[in-house]
This record gives structure tokens, C-alpha cells and sequence, in this order.
């Protein structure tokens, strides 16, 4: 920038040069061709805009200073009302006599609108006492390379023309141009003379250039923040339009600040009230559950952590009918019929496929018998009403072990003796850690964490089984209570997936449809969408990422990034906000609503969080 002094003035009358200052605000090279120019390492290029629409919105300007990668220079100067009044008149009486006098029904039509348009303004300013100037906006797109230029242009056309706003690149004036929208430099003349158009005061300050979009559900919390820096405030419980239900679906890879994210949101919900139960194989959240004085349930073998498979739990109503009275069973009219009893051995033969993958049919159908056999032995049948029932009222795999070796001694069938044999290693082996022996998981604050970090060292299928086993009891916590709002946090969602055996699955996605009725949630934490979308449990995992209202999509690439365009419709925009992995980034998708969002945490937040992931 150079220092223009007065005749009268001498050198001594300025302030010393700032070098460090001009280091700052000196770009390292400067470029300038005919229709762009190079600033350091960017390329950009100066629009003019020259047309503005008629009629304008509310915050109209806004939507031109929040397009990403550019730079907007908005410049407003005040003008003689009196002269502009004098050529609005004639103006108008010049539109009104081409009306008159013109046979082409647009042009009299253009002609008439033009009037109205004057008398309108001339009104405003006459009147009203409106105050008008000459606004004037300039644009710059900068990026770094040629492709992310062309696509930061494309995107200013598209929003210009949207607008109804036409713009003009300063051809040959792109010097100038760069002066003019330099915050170091002052107005051109030149420039302001091609794209200052005069407009009412109004127009401008009606503009709001500096607003942000930003999401408010007016109750909630702070979600995070919108790329322009607006404050996302959200309320998962809002039920309207297209948010039919509380579920959430959280992808993305290693690395892009998922736990950090999922902590941030679990803490504020539970700030809300809201019950969190955790399922976490990685250890991330022992910290965060003991730091909100919850309960932390070893499920990996601990004796305090025991979920007895055989013990029946109640099936919740999807009714909202009356309780029966006291002579109809409680079964009636719940699980379309089926009572407590006939629900539960349903579960417990996916649980044993999940088990013994290589159980045949023949087999099944044997221990079908024997289960429903070793519950009479203990007064347990169809019509029993389970929720009167203890812990210690349910039979356990050491009796179901016992039964099976005493039936294969008095049949002397080799099915029987077999069957005893898979079951050894529940009752006598390793595995009765996980499962011999009546419930002992019990919970009474409003954070659970049930920690499978040491389940996995173990096979696949005691994994699977014994997520199945979790999902069951949780399931139960989530419907008991349709006033307790409770969330359900299942963190490396792709260990519960079994191709060969999809009704773990499917009892997840059942449970993502149902959830909405009892006032709970599900959330699904993982690093692909590719893990769900196998041809041979597609049908099942896509619910899974297409039923929450709430998606939150963070960094990713390769063959997923492909599959979550295909399955969410992504714009070119945001498939390019997946591909950079910015850390803390993501796509929001809340309901049909898309943003780009920034979780930016409070610093006490962190405190809670703990040192395990999320860090």
C-alpha cells in the first residue's frame, strides 16, 4: 500500500512504517491475469454484482457472505433523496405511457410492474422517509487448487442465480478488483462505478450480511456449531413432520472425533434426564460412567455382571389399550398373543444358533422340548405371570445340563447324550462365567455401562450370543417404562453381525421400530455402512441406517464413502466434506435437514469425559 501525502505535508507528519504489520498483510506473490489472479498459494477471481433482485427476504444478504471459500466485500454510501425522487418520477410516467401505447402484452406487462415497482419506492422515500444509497458487492472465490476452484465458482453462480442476482467477473480489472475488496485498501472508483446500484436503506439493513443460519428446536441443547459458526440447538425428543423418533446412527473412521462426539451428546443428554445405558467393547466409557457415579457392569464373565439366557423376562405392550381386568392373563393382547413364555423360547433359539451355529434342526426341536420341560419342572408355564417371579425363580444352564444327561440315560438316544455334551461348557466349562447362574445385573441410576472389552479375546459366536443376551435385558430396561426417556448407545455396532445367523440383527432393527413407542432411543456407533449392507443382511442393516432421524456422518473414504452416497443421496458438497476427514466435522442429517457441523466442545465437558478414546 502506498502512503499518498498532501503538498502541505511532510514526511515526518506520518507515523513510522509497522514492517512487522506489512509482513502480516503482504501476500507471499501476487498474480494478476486478465480474468483471475494468484494470491500466494490461491487462486481467485473478482465478481461484481450488478443486478439485484425486486424483492428481497429477510437476511437475503446473508445467504451471499455464507458461501464457503469466498470473500464479500459490501460497501453502502448515501445519496440526495430529492434528485433520485425526480428521476423515479419520470421513470414512472416513462413506463406508464410504453404501457399505454405498446400491442406486445410482456412488454406492456414489464412496463406496468416497472411502474408499480417506482411508485412503491418513491413512496418509501417520500412518505417514509426512507433513506437510499448506492450498495455495492463484490465476491472473490479463492481455493487452491484448479478443481476446488472451479467448483467454489460454479457454487457463487448457483447462488447468485437462485437469488436472482446477476454477477459480472471483472474482466481486465481484476487489480482493482482485488483493491476494492481489500480491507487495507480503500473504494475504487472505477469498480464502484460499475457495480453500485442505489437501493433503499432498508434493503441493506434488512440483509443482516453478517447472520448465520444456525438450527434452533427452541428446546434442548447445544449441539455444536454450523460451518458460518451459528449455534446448532437440538432436542431429540421432538416429535413433528419428518422426526418420527429418537434413534441416531454415528459413522465414521478411526480417527474423526466419534467417541468425542458421542460422549459430548450422551453427557447432555443425561444433563436433560434421560437414562444412557452403554454397550461398550472398547473401554471408552468406564470413565464417563463412573465420573456421573453410574453403574459399570463388567459383562464379560464377571459373577456381578450375569445375565441368566434362561430367565424370562416381560414382554412389553405395544398397545395403548386399558390393563385387563384381573380374570384375562396379562399375555392377552401382547405380543400379538403369544405369551411371556412362547416369546422368550423364540429368543432363546436365536441365542442358541448364535451359539451353536451347527445346530441342526433335529437338535433344536429336541432341546426345544427339553426347555419347556426343565420350566414346568420349575412351575413355570404358558400362563404364568412372569413379572410376579424372582431371579432365583428361573432355572439355569447347570439344571438344563442335569436334565439333558438324565434323558439321555433313560431314552439312551444319541441326541439326547449330544446335546449334553455342547451344553457341558455352559454348565461345568469356561463359558459358565458368561451364563450359568441366575441374574445378577442390577442398575439404579440413570447411566449403565456394560463393558465386552474381555469378551473380544473369545470366538465369534460366544461375542454374538452374548450381545444378544445384552440387547434382551436392555430392551427390557428401554420398554418397562414408557415416561422414562432411555437411550441406548451401542458403540462398534458391527460386532452384533452375523451373516449366517441374521436374527441378532433383525431383533436390532425391531428394536429401532419399536423404540419410539416406549419413549427410548437407539443409537448406532460404527465405522462403516459397508459392515450392514452385505447382500445377505442388507435388508435388515439399511433399516438400521435409515430408520433414525438423526444421522451424524463424519470422515471417510474408499468403497464407504461410495456406499453412504448411494444410501443418503449425497451432494457433490458433502461428499467432499467426508473425503477431507476434518476431525470434528460432519454431516448432520435431522430429518430431511442437512448441515454441516463443527463440535466444538466446552472445555468442563472434557472433564468428564475420561482419557479412554475421544481424546
Amino acid at each position: 500500500m502506498i502512503n499518498k501525502m498532501l503538498p502541505k505535508q511532510k514526511p515526518t507528519d506520518f507515523a513510522p512504517v509497522n514492517q512487522a504489520l506489512l509482513n502480516v498483510i503482504t501476500p507471499m506473490g501476487l498474480e494478476i491475469k486478465r480474468n483471475s489472479l494468484v494470491i500466494g498459494e490461491n487462486t481467485g477471481r473478482v465478481y461484481g454484482v450488478v443486478k439485484f433482485p425486486q424483492k428481497v427476504d429477510m437476511g437475503w444478504l446473508s445467504k451471499i457472505t455464507n458461501i464457503p471459500s469466498t470473500v464479500v466485500s459490501i460497501g453502502f454510501k448515501p445519496v440526495d433523496n430529492s434528485a433520485l425522487i425526480t428521476a423515479i418520477s419520470k421513470s414512472i410516467v416513462h413506463n406508464r405511457v410504453t404501457a399505454e401505447g405498446a400491442k406486445d402484452p410482456l412488454t406492456r406487462q414489464r412496463a406496468e410492474k416497472a411502474a408499480e415497482d417506482g411508485d412503491r419506492i418513491m413512496l418509501q422515500i417520500d412518505q417514509n422517509g426512507e433513506t437510499v444509497g448506492l450498495m455495492s458487492i463484490s465476491i472473490m472465490p479463492i481455493a487452491r487448487d484448479e478443481k476446488s476452484f472451479t467448483k467454489v465458482t460454479r457454487r457463487v453462480d448457483s447462488v447468485l442465480g437462485v437469488m436472482k442476482c446477476k454477477g459480472r467477473a471483472l474482466a481486465s480489472l481484476q487489480k482493482e478488483g482485488l483493491q476494492n475488496i481489500s480491507p487495507t485498501f480503500p473504494t475504487v472508483g472505477k469498480i464502484e462505478n460499475i457495480i453500485q446500484r442505489i437501493v433503499p436503506m432498508s434493503t441493506f439493513v434488512g440483509g443482516f450480511p453478517f447472520a448465520s443460519s444456525g438450527f434452533n428446536d427452541g428446546t434442548g441443547y447445544y449441539f455444536a456449531k454450523d460451518n458460518s459458526g451459528g449455534l446448532i440447538i437440538v432436542d431429540t425428543w421432538k416429535r413433528g413432520d419428518d422426526r418420527t423418533n429418537s434413534n441416531m446412527v454415528i459413522m465414521g473412521v478411526a480417527g474423526v472425533g466419534k467417541s468425542t462426539a458421542v460422549k459430548h451428546l450422551a453427557l447432555a443428554e443425561y444433563m436433560k434426564g434421560t437414562k444412557l445405558i452403554f454397550i461398550d467393547p472398547e473401554q471408552e466409557y468406564k470413565e464417563l460412567c463412573e465420573n456421573l457415579n453410574g453403574d459399570w457392569i463388567n459383562a464379560g464373565g464377571d459373577k456381578r455382571g450375569l445375565l441368566n439366557p434362561l430367565q424370562i423376562r416381560p414382554a412389553p405392550r405395544d398397545t395403548d389399550e386399558a390393563e385387563p381386568d384381573n380374570d384375562t392373563p396379562l399375555y392377552v393382547d401382547e405380543g400379538y398373543g403369544m405369551s411371556d413364555m412362547a416369546l422368550h423360547i423364540k429368543n432363546l433359539e436365536i441365542f442358541f444358533k448364535l451359539y451353536i451355529p451347527s445346530l441342526s434342526d433335529m437338535k433344536r426341536a429336541i432341546l426345544k422340548q427339553a426347555i419347556i420341560e426343565l420350566y414346568n419342572n420349575f412351575n413355570i408355564d404358558w400362563d404364568t405371570d412372569i413379572k410376579h417371579l424372582k431371579n432365583t425363580d428361573f432355572p439355569t444352564f447347570t439344571d438344563l445340563h442335569t436334565l439333558l444327561e438324565k434323558k439321555a440315560k433313560t431314552q439312551k438316544d444319541d441326541e439326547h447324550k449330544e446335546l449334553a455334551l455342547l451344553f457341558h461348557d455352559l454348565a461345568l466349562g469356561s463359558d459358565q462365567f458368561l451364563w450359568n447362574g441366575h441374574s445378577t445385573v442390577e442398575t439404579s441410576s440413570l447411566c449403565i455401562c456394560l463393558d465386552t472389552h474381555s469378551l473380544q479375546n473369545t470366538g465369534d459366536n460366544i461375542k454374538r450370543a452374548q450381545y444378544f443376551t445384552l440387547l434382551s435385558w436392555c430392551w427390557e430396561q428401554m420398554s418397562k417404562d414408557r415416561n422414562e426417556r432411555v437411550l441406548l448407545i451401542c458403540d462398534e455396532a458391527y460386532l452384533m453381525i452375523d451373516e449366517s445367523v441374521p436374527q441378532s440383527l433383525v431383533f436390532l432393527r425391531n428394536v429401532a421400530k419399536r423404540a419410539r413407542k416406549y419413549e427410548a432411543g437407539l443409537a448406532i456407533i460404527s465405522h462403516s455402512v459397508v459392515d450392514f449392507l452385505s447382500p445377505s443382511i442388507k435388508q435388515y442393516g439399511q433399516a438400521l441406517l435409515d430408520i433414525p432421524c438423526y444421522k451424524i456422518l463424519m470422515g471417510t473414504d474408499g468403497k464407504n464413502l461410495l456406499e453412504t452416497k448411494e444410501l443418503y443421496s449425497l451432494t457433490e458438497a458433502e461428499e467432499e466434506l467426508l473425503l477431507s476427514k476434518k476431525r470434528g466435522h460432519a454431516l448432520f442429517v435431522i430429518g430431511a435437514k442437512r448441515l454441516h457441523v463443527n463440535f466444538e466442545i466446552p472445555e468442563y465437558k472434557f472433564d468428564y469425559f475420561g482419557k479412554a478414546g475421544g481424546r
